[in-house]
């Protein structure tokens, strides 16, 4: 079905949605969110909805009311959410999804944006979504079913792909580019991740969402690694990870309190650390240098 043939609340949803991310309002990313069919990946009412301090009922059952631009709840009780269409939009427009591209969706909850992700590479590509939470993958799984190019897998994101692919798009945050994520990328293969903290709250509890954090798009150029935040995000925090070293959290939170991420222009990949970078470990670093 053409855009023009989708039912008109999906038609609006889809126009509003570009809009907002400041997206041009035609070609395959509005189609694709035109032609999903966003109820699919909540079960059935009563539906929550996020307004970043609360969640909030919709007192509606009718699937209509879901096609707005806003957090959804997939598990309350961790906060773990469906996120915000437009922030999506905007995101997954920067990393330019072909057709026939090899993608992989780590952090794929109920797999909603794995059907956009399935839809933008068409038959002839291929999408493979990671879910650590064997509930969520499990209804992934079902909800995805429709979708011969997609295959859902239960296990820790941070260690998928297994090969090189030309596209990884993260739906949870670290702090820290995961090596899987770095080294499967094929030549112009791009990764997008939320870099970031954990929120801590007044009893030293470490929370499951992102205190401090942006959208870091990595692409694997023919020199090395370049690198640019896109903007400033607040994720569910990653599931299964071992603690972070030392002083790494300190130094990520001073780095994101500099207000100089814009700066950021490529990514340092075990090589010695040189002076002057945004961010810096051993193995990795943050540059304000240009490849």
């Amino acid at each position: 079905m053409t855009f023009e043939e989708q039912p008109i609340h999906r038609q609006l949803f889809a126009s509003q949605v570009l809009a907002k991310a400041g997206v041009r309002g035609d070609g395959a990313l509005l189609s694709a969110f035109a032609k999903v069919e966003r109820e699919r990946f909540f079960g059935p009412p009563p539906w929550f909805y996020s307004d970043f301090a609360n969640y909030r009922e919709l007192a509606s059952g009718d699937p209509v009311v879901l096609y707005q631009d806003m957090l959804v709840a997939l598990d309350r009780t961790r906060h773990v959410n469906n996120g915000v269409p437009s922030l999506h939009a905007s995101a997954l427009n920067e990393i330019g999804v072909g057709v026939g591209e090899q993608v992989v969706h780590v952090g794929a909850g109920t797999g909603y944006f794995t059907a956009i992700l399935a839809e933008l590479v068409g038959p002839a590509g291929r999408v493979t979504a990671i879910e650590f939470d064997s509930t969520l993958a499990e209804q992934a799984r079902a909800n995805l079913a429709s979708y011969p190019q997609v295959e859902v897998i239960q296990g820790d994101g941070a260690q998928f792909p297994k090969t090189e692919v030309n596209v990884i798009y993260v739906n949870f945050a670290l702090d820290h580019p995961a090596s899987a994520w770095v080294e499967n990328l094929a030549p112009r293969g791009r990764l997008l991740f939320p870099l970031g903290i954990p929120a801590i709250d007044d009893r030293g509890t470490q929370l499951p969402f992102t205190r401090i954090g942006g959208f870091l798009l990595i692409v694997r150029e023919d020199i090395g690694f370049s690198a640019q935040f896109l903007q400033p995000v607040s994720f569910v925090w990653a599931e299964g990870q071992e603690p972070p070293p030392t002083g790494r959290h300190e130094g990520l939170e001073a780095a994101f309190r500099s207000r100089t991420a814009s700066a950021v222009r490529q990514l340092r990949w075990h090589q010695p650390p040189e002076p002057g970078e945004w961010y810096s470990e051993d193995e990795w670093g943050l540059s304000k240098k240009e490849l």
